[in-house]
């Protein structure tokens, strides 16, 4: 097995704290091709996406548990009108991804995660996810690779919020100082590691490809920017 070294970027780090979805692995990349939740709704992305990362608090916060009225909530906020019959297509659809893109997550990301935990770094996850993403975790090649996993809906927190960041590095047995946050950026997770102490590292490899509007808002929050998380190792 090749040996690596670890990026100037971890120097003095104990521990790694990881976003999940467009981090480490995403339905774009294990699902290719297929239609996405908003296609199969017919609603506009921009809207779905907002819905997703602003306007849905209760299911990313665990008090909405069930799949089909979280889909039934975020798609009739959008258009009411909405058939029953393309909230169901659109669950179980959602529900497949999610699981194929835990349980088919990257070898990159899969090497990249061996590699820093056999460095010596405590590695952690911290996602802002409902029960419906997060299903298929604990089947994951890459669950038994962390030290620490937080998942919004089972702690009642979420990214950007303080609590949930210093949560995590409580879980890591560490102080903010030691610690580094790696992301997309996403619900402006950067701006809020960075407020809790943490440095930032923002991935942006995926989101360049898929949404390279959001980059510059991402980016101003982002100590350091790699395209990948491989990019961590030398």
């Amino acid at each position: 097995m090749t040996a690596h070294s670890l990026s100037p970027i971890l120097a003095g780090k104990k521990a790694c704290m990881f976003d999940l979805f467009h981090t480490l692995t995403s339905v774009e990349e294990t699902s290719p091709g297929g239609p996405l939740t908003y296609e199969i709704l017919g609603v506009p992305r921009e809207r779905w996406l907002e819905q997703l990362m602003e306007k849905s608090p209760g299911r990313l916060k665990g008090t909405e548990k069930d799949p089909v009225t979280i889909i039934t909530q975020m798609a009739r906020a959008i258009d009411p009108g909405i058939p029953d019959e393309l909230i169901l297509q659109a669950t179980e659809h959602r529900k497949r991804n999610f699981s194929r893109s835990l349980m088919l997550m990257p070898e990159d990301s899969i090497r990249t995660l061996a590699s820093l935990r056999r460095s010596g770094l405590k590695i952690g996850l911290l996602s802002n996810a409902d029960f419906m993403e997060r299903a298929a975790w604990e089947e994951s090649p890459a669950a038994t690779l962390f030290d620490s996993t937080v998942f919004s809906c089972d702690v009642g927190l979420m990214k950007p919020e303080r609590e949930i960041y210093e949560l995590s590095v409580r879980r890591l047995g560490e102080h903010a100082e030691s610690c580094i946050f790696i992301g997309d950026g996403g619900s402006d997770e950067l701006r809020g590691a960075r407020e809790a102490g943490i440095t930032t590292v923002m991935v942006r490899g995926l989101i360049s490809t898929l949404w390279p509007e959001v980059l510059a808002k991402r980016i101003k929050y982002a100590d350091y920017i790699i395209d990948r998380v491989s990019d961590l190792l030398l």
